[in-house]
């Protein structure tokens, strides 16, 4: 494929995923406050953030990363799970989850020298006031979707942390579990800003899930009107190439079984072949796990971020 026919595809389709998302513009963020946090996190630093939307909505958020001043660090939009624990947001990136390893990824990815900044997303956290289904009724009732607004307001993030003394605005990646996963690849598709995507299990071919029946196991955030007859998982995930992307997932996952998992993925990399860059799509798959990460997903995710966002080619700060 040419390069130019190439870009101009991407265009039209990140164009027409808006469109089908119902075109919600991106969050604007501004903090309203800031509070640093003890924690017994060896090697990080935790803030929490109070963030403002445009109209005045109060978004908890949490920052993490390495103790000591920021200088020029690779960061990532951390996407929360949903798990139906409405009550942990982004409480995750601090404490984890029983379906994530230990520490915890904020800790990690400090260890690592990468900044992380997680934030409730509508209907989680300190948002759960909000009720899953009844927002999503409300915003199809509007031609809208509770899934192009969660991607609006981690569009908003990617803002949020460019404009972070100490951050790098060229090594910023992008990552998630789960909900977290799907959030995070479907963000890797329509945001060119982010220069790494790791997910984990959650990246399988939808319309094999609603064959099976297994798509009931997805919540009503994930209702996209008309996503089906337009764009298969794979072909979503896959337009973020050429840019790096890891995809983890258990084949005893209900969510990742093995033939939506290889559909998805044999479109991943017909993707990145047109690309011309076959060797930055990568994958840990484990076939005896479930919806979990295991240690080897762990170690995956962290030497991929490392490579692509910490071990870049050098170049002179100015």
């Amino acid at each position: 494929m040419c390069q130019p026919f190439a870009m101009a595809k991407a265009a039209s389709d990140t164009l027409k995923l808006r469109r089908l998302l119902g075109e919600i513009p991106p969050t604007r963020f501004t903090i309203a406050g800031s509070t640093p946090l003890t924690t017994d996190r060896p090697g990080m630093r935790a803030t929490r953030l109070d963030l403002l939307t445009g109209g005045s909505q109060p978004v908890r958020a949490f920052l993490t990363g390495p103790n000591g001043p920021w200088s020029h660090h690779p960061a990532v939009v951390y996407c929360h799970a949903h798990g139906a624990r409405y009550d942990i947001g982004a409480g995750e990136l601090i404490s984890g989850r029983s379906a994530l390893q230990s520490p915890p990824y904020g800790e990690a990815l400090a260890q690592s020298g990468i900044v992380a900044l997680c934030i409730d997303l509508p209907c989680f956290g300190e948002r759960a006031g909000e009720r899953e289904s009844a927002l999503s009724k409300a915003l199809l009732w509007q031609g809208k979707t509770l899934f192009g607004a969660m991607l609006a307001d981690l569009t908003g993030a990617i803002d949020l942390l460019q404009g972070i003394d100490g951050i790098d605005p060229e090594r910023i990646g992008v990552m998630g579990m789960s909900m977290g996963a799907t959030l995070a690849f479907w963000l890797g598709a329509l945001e060119p800003r982010f220069k790494a995507i790791a997910h984990l299990c959650c990246c399988a071919d939808l319309g094999t899930l609603v064959a099976t029946g297994a798509h009931e196991l997805h919540g009503h955030y994930m209702t996209v009107p008309g996503l089906l007859t337009a764009y298969r998982t794979g072909q979503i995930a896959g337009l973020a190439a050429p840019r790096p992307q890891l995809a983890c997932v258990g084949l005893l996952d209900p969510l990742t079984p093995e033939p939506a998992v290889v559909r998805a993925f044999d479109d991943m990399r017909a993707a990145y072949r047109a690309a011309n860059a076959p060797e930055a799509f990568t994958t840990e798959i484990d076939p005896a796990s479930g919806h979990v990460e295991t240690p080897e997903m762990r170690a995956a995710v962290l030497r991929f971020l490392e490579n692509t966002l910490v071990l870049k080619p050098a170049k002179e700060f100015l």
